[in-house]
């Protein structure tokens, strides 16, 4: 039961950061002026997009380990 809610939450929040992650894009592309500018928001996006791909990492190989906590890491 836990770990449907743990899926079905997690999945939610990782979508919710992915549109977020869209919205940014755009809203810097379309409204902040000056290239330099844009240039840096950019660049403070991939350190972004770079913690959302290790959060995302880590949650799965989480969720895996868990599943395999038996002997030897086989499960029984």
């Amino acid at each position: 039961m836990f770990g449907k809610v743990k899926k079905i939450f997690f999945t939610g929040i990782f979508g919710f950061l992915y549109i977020s992650f869209i919205a940014q894009i755009v809203y810097i592309l379309g409204w902040v002026p000056g290239f330099d500018t844009k240039l840096t928001y950019m660049g403070l996006i991939a350190f972004e997009w770079l913690a959302l791909i290790a959060a995302r990492y880590l949650s799965k190989r989480s969720s895996s380990s868990a599943q395999y906590n038996g002997y030897n890491g086989r499960r029984r």
